[in-house]
């Protein structure tokens, strides 16, 4: 029997019917990973004996009575940036290919006590921003090995796609749980500032860096961040908030939403194909009962020059141990990257923040007479990308920013769910965003699985 596209909630049924047990699931991702992984290059490192030992505890747990809840015994991954207690976290770079860190992250801890079998670490960009470090390999997009799998959670996004775990976390900066889950065809959840706790996650852009899940289908997604949100002690930008009921999910009623749509943003610059199938969910969302609003959003292209002044100065800050004393270790893509965040002055700071503010208010607004809005997640489907690209220097990655879906929302925190809408005539995924006011989880994974369930696109894989 192979599991790799079960979900999660469908393997959960079937321990708890003893059909199957965590020990013979495990075997089964740990033998595809072995598979195909050395084509596919997603996994940073593979914790084979720890997951093993602990899929053997949850087989023991279930047969004795015990249930953690419906991540009891899932096979789950993380980004190679969520410190794991005696397993290397090395962000990407060279400057922490030694680096193992003595304490679990938050969110892995969380994931743990929920149950979870972690398999690995995820390969990301360099420093979970553009391009990869020499010593690091780039993953492979499961669709088209010649395309971009997205970034900067690449790893993520092309081993839960290919069916080499069953679901994984990412983070997200100015789009990094968006790009791969479009470009690999699956769903991210980008969840508000706040709800997930970053304490041992290795930051980007501290005041911009979420951490979220990513899954082949919405429920699962929702399943992941239930386990991983709330308030933690050692991070105090964490809020308490409520869970999002799956029941209430599966209800599929949108009578009365008001989903903003705006049809200039969502066309204006976007791949024709990928804006008509973004067109194409209003009338399943309408079929559920939802209002669809004619809405303005601002000009928020006038406002993305600003990220890149306040990430590179905050990616400075986070690197300062290593960077400059060891600029000559980092890829480069992302020593230009630092480069730039030392020339940033205080001045430049505040005038970049004083429009990240403008920016917020305008959206605030925009939103005031909407529930939650659509868009595309990002402007084009994925391009082509060789070494050039990937290792190359910060102007080789000019022009593959679909940042003007993603940054805004990274500015003022708003939750978003990406889910796939469709595919393009080059049989390259197309993926729908859902954005929602803060601390609505629940609401946007209500439409987007209320859309899922109405389609077909989030049974399509790529590898058998």
């Amino acid at each position: 029997m192979t599991f790799h596209y079960q979900s999660a909630e469908e393997i959960g049924k079937s321990y708890r019917s003893s059909d199957i047990s965590p020990t013979e699931v495990t075997e089964s991702f740990l033998a595809r990973i072995e598979q195909l992984d050395g084509e596919l290059l997603s996994y940073a490192t593979v914790m084979r004996d720890q997951a093993l030992e602990d899929a053997e505890a949850a087989t023991r747990m279930f047969k004795n009575g015990e249930d953690l809840g419906p991540l009891h015994g899932i096979p789950i991954a993380v980004k190679d940036l969520c410190f794991t207690k005696g397993t290397k976290t090395m962000g990407g770079t060279a400057v922490l290919e030694d680096f193992v860190p003595d304490f679990d992250s938050t969110v892995v801890s969380k994931l743990k006590a929920a149950g979870a079998i972690l398999l690995g670490k995820l390969n990301l960009t360099e420093g979970a921003m553009g391009g990869y470090n020499p010593k690091r390999q780039a993953p492979k997009n499961p669709w088209d090995f010649s395309k971009w799998p997205g970034g900067s959670s690449s790893g993520s996004g092309s081993a839960t796609a290919a069916g080499l775990c069953t679901g994984s976390l990412g983070s997200d900066t100015g789009g990094s749980i968006r790009f791969p889950s479009a470009a690999c065809g699956i769903v991210g959840i980008k969840p508000s500032y706040g709800k997930v706790s970053r304490y041992g996650v290795l930051d980007l852009g501290q005041s911009l860096d979420h951490v979220g899940p990513m899954t082949r289908n919405v429920v699962d997604a929702a399943m992941i961040l239930n386990a991983i949100s709330g308030l933690d002690e050692n991070d105090s930008t964490t809020r308490t908030s409520l869970p999002i009921s799956v029941e209430e999910l599966k209800k599929m009623d949108l009578n009365g939403v008001r989903i903003g749509y705006d049809h200039d943003y969502s066309y204006e610059g976007v791949d024709s194909e990928i804006a008509d199938l973004v067109l194409g969910t209003l009338d399943v969302l309408k079929d559920s009962g939802a209002v669809i609003v004619d809405m303005t959003m601002p000009p928020v292209d006038d406002y993305l020059g600003a990220w890149k002044t306040l990430c590179s100065a905050e990616a400075l800050d986070a690197h300062s141990e290593h960077y400059p004393s060891r600029s000559n270790d980092y890829g480069l893509w992302f020593r230009g990257w630092l480069e730039n965040g030392a020339s940033v002055t205080a001045l430049d700071y505040v005038r970049a923040n004083n429009d990240r503010i403008k920016c917020n208010a305008l959206i605030a607004e925009a939103f005031s007479e909407v529930d939650a809005m659509i868009c595309p997640t990002i402007i084009r489907f994925p391009h082509d990308v060789d070494d050039s690209v990937h290792y190359g220097p910060m102007d080789s990655l000019r022009g593959t920013s679909f940042q003007r879906f993603t940054v805004p929302f990274d500015y003022n925190g708003y939750p978003t769910v990406s889910v796939p809408c469709g595919f393009g005539s080059q049989g390259m995924p197309a993926s729908l965003q859902i954005v929602g006011k803060l601390f609505s989880e629940e609401l946007i994974c209500k439409i987007a699985y209320s859309y899922e369930i109405s389609t077909e696109w989030h049974k399509r894989h790529p590898i058998p």
